[in-house]
């Protein structure tokens, strides 16, 4: 019996952190579209050569599993040079207290 991922549901944030340079945010975003995972509000910001970004996700509409997910962007943030994350909204909330 084939394994099927169990839907997502909720919000994340996917935070990118790393050294400015051209491909990153279209990179980080095709991972997340492949992923189903829709985009709802992104910030990003070059600060010097220090590229930044935040990005809100809704998870509702992926078939793949969160472990996944998180794997497919750290793969993809390290083939750009730079870190990826993402948390779920809740947990980002209880560790950041926003």
């Amino acid at each position: 019996m084939p394994h099927t991922a169990k839907t997502l549901s909720g919000r994340a944030i996917v935070t990118i952190i790393g050294a400015d340079r051209v491909g990153i945010i279209a990179g980080i975003s095709a991972v997340i579209a492949e992923a189903g995972v829709n985009i709802l509000d992104i910030s990003q910001s070059v600060m010097r050569d220090f590229f930044t970004m935040i990005m809100m996700v809704d998870l509702s509409a992926s078939d793949v599993s969160f472990d996944d997910l998180r794997e497919r962007l750290a793969r993809k943030g390290a083939a750009l040079a730079v870190k990826v994350e993402i948390e779920r909204e809740e947990i980002f909330k209880a560790m950041h207290r926003v």
